[in-house]
C-alpha cells in the first residue's frame, strides 16, 4: 500500500453520474466504476493508437484508456471489457456483469491482467488478496528480437486518494507510449544513449503527470495520485527512473563474476523509509516502522516534485530486469533475497510471463496485503 507523506495535502476525484449507464444502479459523486456491475462511468471514445516502433502490447484481457468527448466529462476514464464466461460454471456473463446461468458476478478485468509484447518481455498486474480493487498498473512494449529494446513501466495508485486506479493506468500507458516514441538514433556511445534515454524518461514522467491531471477534476478533496517506475532496455544498457516507491532491480543469474554479477536495487525510493535509511536506520526497521510507506514524491495535482531520479547500468551477464510495485518487494525488499527468490522460481527454463505469474502468486501466498505488479525483461 502506498500513501503520501502526511504533511502533504491529499489529491481529487473523477466524477460519475447519478446512475450507471450499463446497469442503472445508483452511483455516488466521485465514483469511477459502478459498484454493482463494475462498468466505467462516463462515455468516451477510444484513445489514439500507440506510437509506431516497438510491438504493441498483447493482453489476455483488453483494458482500454479513453478520453472525454467534451469538457462536461471531468477527466479521463478507463473502459474495461467484461469477462465473457463465468469462472464458476462457465456460463455466459450478461451485460450487467452477472452470469446468466448461476448468477455469480464476474470479476473485473482490472483484477488480474497480463501483457506480453514479445517472448522476452512480460508483465502481470494483480489485485492481491486484501484490497477491494487493483490500483496498480503496468504498461510494457518490446521489439521482437530478444535483448534488443524494451520499455517496462509500473505505476502504483496512492491508496489514500480517489480514482488512484484511473491515475495509475493513465500514467503507465502515457509513459510507455512516450518512451516507445522517443528512441535515440545515431548515438553509438553508451553514455550519450544513456543521457538521451534519461531525458526521454523525464519527458515521459512529465506527460504521465499530465495524464493523471487529466483524470482529476480541478476541485475535490482527494486528487488522484500514483507512483512511477520505468526501465528502458537497449541491449546491454538499462536506463531507469522512478518517482515514489515502485522499484527497478537487476537480478543476474547465479554464478557470474565481475561487474553486474550481483543483484542490485537500481532505483532509490522517494519515501519516509528511504529517508530513515539515509540517516543510518537499518533497512528492516525503516521499512517496517511508522509511516514506512509514506512517499515524499508522486504523480498528481498536489505533488511537491514530479521530476524522476534516473540512472543507468551496463549489464555484462544474463539475468532479469525487474520493475515492480511494493506489493512484491514488501515481502522481499533486499536485492540479494529477491535474486534468490527469482532463481528458485525461474530455474533454467521459465519464460518472463511464467516468472511474472510465479512472483505474483508468491506475493499473494505471503498474504497479498497489497496490489502486485511485476514487469520483466530477460537479458
Amino acid at each position: 500500500m502506498t500513501e503520501t507523506a502526511p504533511a502533504d495535502p491529499g489529491p481529487a476525484t473523477l466524477g460519475g453520474g447519478a446512475t450507471c449507464p450499463v446497469c442503472g444502479a445508483g452511483v455516488e459523486p466521485g465514483q469511477a466504476f459502478c459498484e454493482s456491475c463494475g462498468s466505467a462511468l462516463g462515455a468516451t471514445p477510444p484513445a489514439a493508437p500507440a506510437a509506431a516502433g516497438l510491438q504493441s502490447v498483447e493482453q489476455t484481457v483488453p483494458i482500454e484508456l479513453t478520453r472525454p468527448t467534451s469538457a462536461a466529462t471531468p477527466g479521463a476514464a478507463v473502459t474495461l471489457t467484461p469477462t465473457a464466461r463465468c469462472l464458476s460454471c462457465g456460463g455466459e456473463v450478461g451485460e450487467d456483469g452477472y452470469c446468466t446461468v448461476c448468477g455469480t458476478k464476474a470479476p473485473s478485468p482490472r483484477d488480474h491482467y497480463v501483457e506480453q509484447p514479445a517472448s522476452w518481455v512480460a508483465a502481470v498486474c494483480d489485485r492481491g488478496i486484501k484490497h477491494h480493487r487493483n490500483e496498480d498498473a503496468t504498461a510494457v512494449a518490446a521489439d521482437p528480437e530478444p535483448g534488443s529494446r524494451a520499455v517496462l513501466v509500473v505505476c502504483d495508485g496512492v491508496s489514500t486518494s480517489s480514482d488512484s486506479d484511473v491515475a495509475s493506468l493513465a500514467a503507465a500507458r502515457r509513459a510507455r507510449d512516450v518512451l516507445v516514441a522517443l528512441q535515440p538514433a545515431g548515438l553509438p556511445n553508451p553514455a550519450s544513449r544513456s543521457g538521451a534515454i534519461a531525458a526521454a524518461i523525464e519527458s515521459a514522467v512529465a506527460q504521465a503527470n499530465e495524464a493523471v491531471l487529466a483524470a482529476t477534476p480541478a476541485d475535490g478533496p482527494d486528487a488522484a495520485a500514483c507512483t512511477f517506475a520505468a526501465a528502458v532496455v537497449e541491449g546491454d544498457l538499462v536506463v531507469f527512473g522512478n518517482v515514489g516507491d515502485s522499484r527497478v532491480y537487476w537480478l543476474p543469474d547465479p554464478g557470474g563474476t565481475g561487474m553486474g554479477a550481483e543483484p542490485t536495487e537500481l532505483s532509490l525510493d522517494d519515501s519516509m523509509a528511504q529517508a530513515r535509511i539515509a540517516m543510518g536506520v537499518d533497512r528492516v526497521t525503516a521499512e517496517n516502522g511508522p509511516q514506512a510507506h509514506a512517499i515524499t514524491k508522486w504523480l498528481g495535482r498536489d505533488t511537491p516534485d514530479a521530476v524522476p531520479r534516473t540512472g543507468s547500468v551496463l549489464l555484462g551477464h544474463p539475468g532479469w530486469v525487474l520493475v515492480c510495485s511494493d506489493g512484491l518487494w514488501n515481502y522481499c525488499s533486499e536485492a540479494d533475497r529477491l535474486g534468490e527468490l527469482v532463481a528458485s522460481l525461474a530455474g533454467t527454463t521459465a519464460s518472463p510471463l511464467e516468472l511474472a505469474e510465479a512472483l505474483v502468486r508468491w506475493a499473494n501466498e505471503q498474504g497479498g496485503r497489497d496490489n502486485v505488479s511485476v514487469a520483466l525483461a530477460r537479458h
